[in-house]
């Protein structure tokens, strides 16, 4: 499951924008961003209005998903849910949950409650209107596509580590679903007609099992790709599955002779989340890792 993520990237627009974890987004990607993002909303603003003009973005967002919603059987209807993050002083910050499970940010320095909603809204707004272009449906050539990408990601990565042996270019056998790179085609294959935004928090699932150790333990227990795939496939990211997460970080830190374990991963977790809010970046899995670790760390230390 490693090999995922940089295929999904090349295809998102908006990863050109973003900078990794360790980094601190500049001042001239800010305003990339912002351009960017003013320009669609006001694209989109023109299409629905005739007219180009101020538009209030938390409004176009509802409109939109209402819209989707028509005809479609999407989990949650149009329901669009805010997350304001407790704070008496600015800068402000919002998250934005769309009815697929895709969640965003206020990207800008928000200096009231309301501004940082408007900025997670924009945002929000742009990845779904971009989200509808042709080139964000799983088609036949965007899964050849991306499994070359994962497969050349794959066989660098084992470059760089000196890596690279017989059993390992086996491991990356696209032909063949328990390997990683043929399990990430399987997925793609069950997701075919979907668009990418759908497609995400499929994604977020085995990102997170990859993350909480799920998976190496169902390969301990010689649990095929192939069965885990067709099993989380049809698993929603629910509470249930949050607890039980938690619950294994709850065991590791008092496995740890020291403990400290979900601190360290908690830090960790909110500087991913911080950066990748910055960036403009898709959020949910950074935004689900720190709510795993908060709901073990309330456990850990229910005072």
């Amino acid at each position: 499951m490693q090999s995922v993520s940089p295929a999904i990237s090349s295809k998102s627009r908006l990863d050109g924008m973003s900078v990794n974890s360790d980094v601190v987004v500049d001042g001239r990607t800010k305003q990339f961003l912002k351009e960017a993002v003013d320009k669609v909303v006001n694209s989109f603003a023109k299409h629905s209005h005739g007219r180009y003009g101020r538009v209030n973005v938390v409004e176009a967002l509802q409109d939109f998903w209402q819209m989707k919603a028509r005809g479609n059987e999407l989990r949650n209807a149009a329901l669009v849910i805010y997350e304001s993050v407790p704070g008496t002083n600015p800068p402000y910050v919002c998250y934005v949950t769309l009815p697929g499970g895709s969640c965003f940010g206020s990207f800008q320095n928000c200096p009231t409650k309301a501004e940082a909603r408007r900025s997670a809204a924009k945002i929000a707004l742009m990845n779904s209107v971009f989200n509808e272009h042709p080139s964000r449906k799983i088609t036949d050539d965007f899964i050849e596509k991306a499994v070359a990408e994962a497969r050349d990601s794959f066989q660098k990565s084992r470059q760089q580590q000196n890596q690279v042996d017989e059993q390992q270019q086996d491991d990356n056998d696209p032909d063949d679903p328990n390997t990683g790179i043929g399990a990430f085609r399987f997925m793609l294959e069950c997701n075919r007609g979907r668009t990418m935004l759908e497609f995400q928090e499929l994604m977020t699932v085995f990102q997170l099992l990859h993350w909480n150790g799920s998976l190496k333990a169902m390969r301990e227990r010689q649990c095929s790709r192939q069965e885990v795939v067709a099993h989380y496939s049809h698993r929603a990211l629910d509470d249930d599955m949050r607890s039980q997460m938690a619950l294994d970080w709850v065991a590791r830190e008092h496995e740890a002779p020291a403990g400290g374990v979900v601190a360290v991963e908690l830090a960790l977790a909110e500087r991913e989340l911080e950066t990748a809010r910055l960036a403009g970046r898709e959020l949910r899995f950074p935004k689900e890792k720190k709510d795993i670790l908060l709901l073990a760390h309330a456990q850990i230390c229910p005072q």
